[in-house]
């Protein structure tokens, strides 16, 4: 009898499609989805910030008190954390994210090791399913040049590199071709994608768009100055989701400066000012408390973030990586304070999105996720939470909405 690894994925798209890429390549194990029953563990690991860090550990303490399993390390953690944990004697492997593919050899590995890998490498990983999923996650590149001065990123994942196209769209084809019409393009700096190639994102999404049974494309966080002229020209596909991801990280000047960012907020207001002009729903990423943020440039933060036209945020409070310019700057920001501005951030943007919504009266597009008796949760394509009520099985399906009720976290609906 095979036996059983349990795959525990933390932090990013990127790191759920390189489980997935570890999932089907292998051949001599058996998945499981009860860690209970798992002969060996697989932590694919987040180290964007000390809570990242803090939940894998926590994680591998849990695992080390009920379990008896071999744990190995891989994602953005082996690289900053793997060689201590490893001679810790916390975990019995380590290995870089481009060693995915060997993943049997490396579970079957009866000495314990450090492989971190190239940082260079190019994913040529075919994926036919994702378990357990009614949409897909397809890498089409890795790595980032750009170097904001709080982020260790880059030195985990190396710099920028597209995914080969050919071999992208036969992924997606395959997917297509196996029930899957949402699909979600993911990387570590998407709007990056074919810039040594005289491709681009915009480029191909078109493309993507062409594959029989492709219903819905959504992109992961992109910089503003990553929607180009070519891009604008997509804006009314009706296959493209009506709703963008596009990092900010700060809206005062002096703090975008300080943050090494590329982006410049009167630009980025009129980037926002068209796209919410073509019914677009726009979230973004933003970092509070990092260091040199005074109260007159949060203030000034704020005063800006109102007038843009946001319905999504993904933030959080800054975080020290060490070996990053930001690490040694001054003055720091009390960590409680960050705390505060972060919960003022989001009840900004938290009050945005139900205007967005209480304002839009037209019909929703829903693709049907998950269920928990009779309620089935999804997204429409302004990438707004759902909960359908229905005695039939709606699970994986599209539905048209016209009929729904607002409420405060979601909308709601009888079918």
């Amino acid at each position: 009898m095979k036996k059983k690894v349990f795959f525990k994925t933390f932090g990013c798209r990127t790191n759920l499609y390189d489980s997935q890429v570890m999932i089907g390549a292998l051949k001599d194990y058996e998945i499981t989805q009860d860690e209970s029953q798992a002969d060996a563990v697989v932590i694919n690991s987040c180290t964007v910030t000390n809570g990242a860090d803090s939940h894998v550990r926590s994680y591998l303490s849990h695992v080390e008190k009920t379990m008896d399993a071999k744990v190995f390390l891989t994602g953005c953690g082996a690289h900053t954390k793997g060689e201590s944990l490893l001679e810790e004697g916390r975990v019995h492997g380590v290995f870089g994210q481009s060693e995915k593919l060997k993943i049997d050899t490396l579970l079957s590995s009866e000495k314990p090791f450090y492989d971190p890998g190239d940082l260079n490498h190019v994913d040529e990983a075919v994926v036919d399913d994702f378990v357990g999923k009614s949409r897909a996650f397809i890498k089409i590149q890795e790595g980032c040049n750009f170097r904001c001065s709080y982020c260790i990123i880059p030195f985990v994942r190396g710099d920028a590199r597209s995914m080969d196209e050919d071999r992208i769209l036969e992924q997606i084809t395959r997917l297509a071709l196996n029930g899957f019409g949402e699909f979600i393009l993911t990387g570590t700096n998407v709007g990056s994608y074919g810039q040594k190639t005289g491709s681009s994102v915009a480029k191909l999404m078109k493309k993507i768009s062409q594959i029989r049974g492709v219903r819905r494309i959504r992109l992961g966080s992109v910089e503003p100055i990553q929607i180009s002229d070519e891009f604008k020209e997509i804006l009314g596909e009706p296959w493209l989701e009506k709703h963008l991801h596009i990092a900010l990280q700060h809206t005062s000047p002096q703090m975008l400066k300080i943050m090494n960012r590329r982006n410049v907020y009167k630009q980025d207001r009129e980037l926002f000012e068209l796209l919410a002009s073509k019914g677009f729903a726009i979230g973004t990423d933003f970092i509070t408390g990092h260091p040199g943020e005074t109260q007159e440039l949060w203030d000034e933060a704020m005063i800006n973030v109102r007038a843009l036209p946001l319905t999504h945020l993904h933030s959080f409070s800054y975080s020290k990586r060490d070996g990053t310019p930001s690490a040694t700057l001054k003055p720091e920001v009390n960590g409680k304070v960050a705390k505060e501005r972060l919960h003022e951030l989001e009840a900004i943007i938290k009050g945005k999105n139900l205007d967005f919504r209480k304002a839009f009266s037209g019909e929703l597009e829903v693709l049907l996720e998950s269920q928990k008796d009779s309620l089935f949760i999804g997204h429409d394509q302004h990438f707004n939470k759902i909960v359908v009520e229905s005695d039939e099985d709606l699970l994986g399906n599209w539905v048209n909405i016209q009929n729904y009720e607002v409420r405060g976290e979601f909308n709601h609906a009888k079918l």
